[in-house]
């Protein structure tokens, strides 16, 4: 049988601070340069969720586009779209949220939702060239 990658692209606006608490601002600032900004800085995220697998005989699907759809809107867009990650996404209280970051919390929030047959990689885009791929746990 084939394998099928079906991949479904959202969207979020979020603000973030890439910082350590533990370091001085002016180590900060020589690490993470403008982005450790203590005011925080913004960003128009692009997010690409892919599944593959095998296509359901009986459907058509690799999977439904509106249960991914749905599923990342729950678990995805409702937690960061339009938040502080730093102070609002609990998963970022002792997490720096650098994309690679975010990229794992999205690909954890989403997996126990995707039947295990399936891959699932997520592709997070911070600007039009800057983006990060993660695919699970090696």
């Amino acid at each position: 049988m084939n394998k099928v990658t079906v991949c479904r692209k959202a969207h979020f606006n979020a603000a973030h601070r890439l910082y350590r608490k533990d370091w001085s601002d002016v180590k900060n600032e020589a690490v993470f340069d403008k982005c450790s900004n203590p005011y925080y800085h913004g960003h128009n995220y692009e997010l690409i969720v892919s599944v593959a697998g095998q296509i359901d005989s009986e459907t058509g699907y690799v999977m439904d586009m509106k249960v991914l759809k749905d599923l990342i809107k729950t678990h995805v867009e409702d937690a960061f779209d339009h938040k502080n990650l730093n102070e609002q996404v609990p998963e970022f209280a002792t997490l720096i949220p650098t994309a690679e970051n975010m990229a794992v919390v999205i690909w954890d929030k989403l997996r126990p939702h995707i039947t295990a047959a399936h891959d699932l990689s997520v592709t997070l885009y911070e600007t039009p060239r800057n983006f990060v791929r993660f695919s699970g746990p090696n």
